[in-house]
């Protein structure tokens, strides 16, 4: 019988058996041997046959405990998972299932569809990128992503080839030379189509006696978690399902899901030594990646004469000269001014912006009021109201309160009151310290046979971002982040709670249940710059002198970001165990930028880093559909974003991939800008990249060929040079425009101009200060093709003095 009228019989005889009973369910059951990507197979007979088994006992299991008319098996899992989906209108089933031997979890399935890895369908890659590039299984093909980061965990299906769901080992062959080295967790088997290079480097970490090779391993393991959620955020395989606690959140996919992947762990869940970073990244350029991802950075600015001759950023250096575009977090240190982390103009500095989905969860209390809150977090069973708790009420007696209202021992607990209701506790100090974890709180839930657990606010510490509030949690939970809800929550609880004289809570009346908090909502809304994300202006060197150079970069996704993950993690106890991870910070945002770098580089084999870079920067959207400008998170508010927020703006893939026009950069003009920096002299350029300046120079660091133009510095007035080439396909007719930064007059040479293809053009700029600022203002540069190209500039000048106007 062929396959797919076995398939319409199926659903033919389900619907019809649906009919009997309202209650009908698909459970999704995982069973505890492992799937075939944890295996060591060889070859497609081993495999087969491996899959077969498993089938087998899969049906063997059933058979052994289920009534026969109770269930229909719909799928055997082999080969990401181990375990089945059935399909029942048996409540017993559960139970059985629950209580057998080998079951490893239960989820039960929703109808829902979602995407995880949310944000290549906000970008626009899905449907403007992939296509044009073969779809999403050669998008990126032939392109090499380095990661300098914690190593990787090699047998999660992002990054195997059982993981590609198609035929695998498409990838066209490169010039890439590099090797995989095995060791614990790491055996040679470990590389694949998709991860075709892994090294690891601790000789720094283990002479300064950090490194635990118990806990680091010396292997390129990733004991941490965080490479591999930047490689998989990068090109991890296309439509990897992502469960979490038993829960489906949807499916993941890196942004480049065709691109391969090499791993140079120089990280440790203690952090790292730049000589090992350097290790790294001298390895990674040798062995010929295409592109170099650093979610790292430095704790400060470097000392010395200058940030830009830093070992690092000249090791970034040579790697730009190499023809390897190198991607690095700006830091999360936001929204203070000059915060950023990442300095040289050949670096692409990474901001985080904040995307559309929500994560929203509630509790509706017995009075009929509905609390807003967080917490991907299971709702209470069967829809019912729960008594309320607190958790100051249901402990023993001889316990300090404060160390009980935090939830994090389950010995402090009467085992008679709290079993069957929900336990208000309190996010005290300790969990801004981490001496208290939300983990432990449903740890803790959990244990004592609790329905679930409120999470309020203590009204000394306010209304503050909550750690560890984008945690899976396996029990019913809501978290109360704001001091209103928690104070409602309060009120409602304090009048529907009898007490005896002494105060000893003797009945508790108030009724609670919680919603499910798992579901994500999509607003639609324009990305938002995070607060975190490190902020410009850059700076020449430790005494925070500005630099004529636009940092951040660019924008891009870096807030919830669901990714791979190590089950091994030392690096974040919250979620430990699990394969994947709900996360945020710069580092997110990084192998964004990464990917969509490969996809271009893909589309445009032969470009440099600068070209590249540049085709993202002049393409970003620095306002939402609407024409509304990009906002930005700052302290307790929300402004409209400035360049030194976002960089260029939020990328735009589709567009990048076509920019029109590119400002492109040579090693030359990077010794040359070098040479202008105040503070540094010939002597020290030589030093550092053997090099000396040469005799013919540019005046100002602002005349290095990038997409922006900053001023740090404008004393009545400068000339400023750029060049653009055209990579379109035609010939183009370019009119520039200009919106001048308040207290600058801007003069553009030539205000229009015809350009043929891979051709050059000079434009100059002519800034004269008309007023005092003494504080950064802003502006753009804007070319308009007469082929739809539109090539957008940012401009920020700092205007001193007038003199000489």
């Amino acid at each position: 019988m062929k396959p797919e009228l076995v398939f319409i019989l199926l659903v033919s005889f389900i619907s019809t058996w649906k009919l009997d009973s309202a209650e009908a369910k698909i459970f999704v059951v995982l069973m505890e041997d492992d799937p075939v990507v944890m295996m060591s197979l060889r070859n497609d007979e081993n495999i087969a046959i491996y899959k077969e088994r498993m089938t087998r006992e899969h049906d063997i299991f059933l058979d052994s405990l289920l009534e026969k008319g109770s269930y229909i098996k719909l799928y055997s899992f082999t080969h990401l998972l181990n375990g089945f989906a059935i399909y029942s209108t048996d409540k017993k089933v559960l139970h059985v299932l629950e209580s057998a031997e080998k079951v490893r979890l239960i989820h039960e399935d929703t109808k829902l569809q979602k995407l995880t890895t949310h944000t290549p369908e906000l970008l626009g890659i899905t449907t403007g990128v992939w296509p044009s590039l073969g779809g999403s299984m050669l998008a990126g093909e032939g392109v090499v992503i380095g990661l300098i980061d914690t190593g990787i965990n090699p047998f999660h299906p992002s990054f195997t080839n059982e993981g590609l769901n198609g035929p695998a080992c498409l990838f066209t062959k490169t010039k890439f030379k590099g090797k995989c080295s095995a060791g614990e967790q790491f055996p040679p088997s470990a590389c694949s189509c998709k991860l075709v290079g892994a090294q690891y480097f601790a000789r720094a970490a283990i002479a300064a006696g950090e490194f635990n090779s118990t806990r680091d391993f010396a292997s390129p393991f990733d004991a941490d978690g965080h490479g591999s959620h930047t490689a998989s955020t990068a090109a991890g395989n296309h439509g990897i399902p992502v469960i979490a606690n038993n829960f489906n959140y949807g499916f993941a996919s890196g942004m480049a899901p065709g691109a391969q992947i090499a791993v140079y762990k120089a990280l440790y869940p203690f952090g790292g030594y730049m000589s090992d970073v350097v290790a790294a990244v001298d390895q990674a350029v040798e062995d010929g990646v295409d592109v170099l991802s650093l979610s790292i950075g430095p704790a400060s600015v470097p000392s010395g004469p200058s940030a830009f001759l830093n070992v690092l950023e000249l090791e970034l250096l040579f790697a730009t000269k190499a023809g390897v575009l190198v991607v690095q977090a700006a830091g999360n240190g936001g929204p203070s001014s000059s915060s950023i982390l990442s300095f040289s103009p050949w670096i692409t500095s990474v901001a985080a912006s904040i995307t559309d989905r929500k994560y929203n969860n509630s509790i509706r209390l017995g009075d009929g009021q509905s609390l807003i809150g967080t917490g991907l977090a299971p709702p209470t069973v069967g829809g019912v109201f729960f008594p309320v708790a607190a958790a100051a009420d249901v402990c023993q007696r001889n316990i300090t309160a404060g160390l009980v209202e935090s939830c994090q021992n389950s010995d402090a607990f009467i085992l008679t009151l709290v079993r069957g209701r929900l336990i208000i506790c309190t996010y005290t100090f300790d969990f801004e310290s981490e001496a208290a974890t939300i983990a432990t709180v449903a740890d803790t839930i959990s244990k004592i046979g609790a329905a679930g657990f409120i999470l309020t606010m203590d009204p000394d510490i306010g209304s503050e971002k909550i750690k560890g509030a984008t945690v899976p949690l396996q029990v019913p939970g809501v978290i109360l982040n704001n001091m209103e809800s928690s104070s409602a929550l309060w009120e409602y609880y304090n009048s529907n709670t009898i007490r005896s004289r002494s105060g000893i809570a003797i009945g508790f009346r108030a009724t609670a249940r919680i919603l499910d908090g798992r579901e994500a909502i999509y607003t639609g809304q324009a990305p938002v710059v995070a607060s975190y994300s490190s902020r410009g202006p850059d700076v020449n060197n430790a005494l925070l002198e500005t630099a004529d150079v636009l940092k951040p970069t660019i924008m891009a996704p870096g807030s919830s970001i669901w990714a791979a993950w190590s089950p091994n993690s030392e690096g974040d106890q919250y979620i430990k165990g699990q394969s994947f991870a709900l996360l945020s910070g710069t580092s997110m945002a990084t192998p964004h930028i990464a990917g969509i770098a490969a996809l271009i580089k893909q589309k445009h084999p032969d470009w440099s880093p600068a070209a590249i870079t540049s085709a993202m920067m002049t393409t970003a959207n620095i306002t939402a559909t609407s024409g509304a400008p990009i906002l930005a998170q700052q302290k307790n508010k929300l402004s409209p974003a400035t360049p030194f927020d976002f960089g260029a703006g939020s990328v735009n893939p589709s567009k990048a991939i076509d920019p029109g026009l590119i400002f492109d950069i040579q090693f030359k003009h990077y010794v040359q800008f070098l040479c202008t920096v105040p503070g540094v002299d010939d002597m020290s350029v030589r030093r550092a990249v053997g090099v000396g300046c040469p005799s013919k120079r540019t005046e100002w660091c602002s005349d290095l060929n990038t997409a922006s133009v900053t001023v740090s510095n404008l004393v009545g007035s400068r000339k400023v040079t750029r060049r653009v080439t055209n990579v379109g396909e035609l010939v183009e007719k370019y009119t520039v425009l200009v919106r001048e930064p308040f207290g600058v007059n801007i003069t553009v040479t030539p205000q229009s101009f015809k350009i043929s293809v891979n051709a050059s053009r000079h434009i100059t700029l002519f800034l004269v200060a008309t007023q005092t600022t003494n504080a950064y203002t802003f502006g753009e540069m804007v070319f308009e093709g007469n082929n739809n190209h539109v090539v957008r500039v940012p401009i920020a000048v700092y205007v001193s003095s007038t003199l000489g106007f």
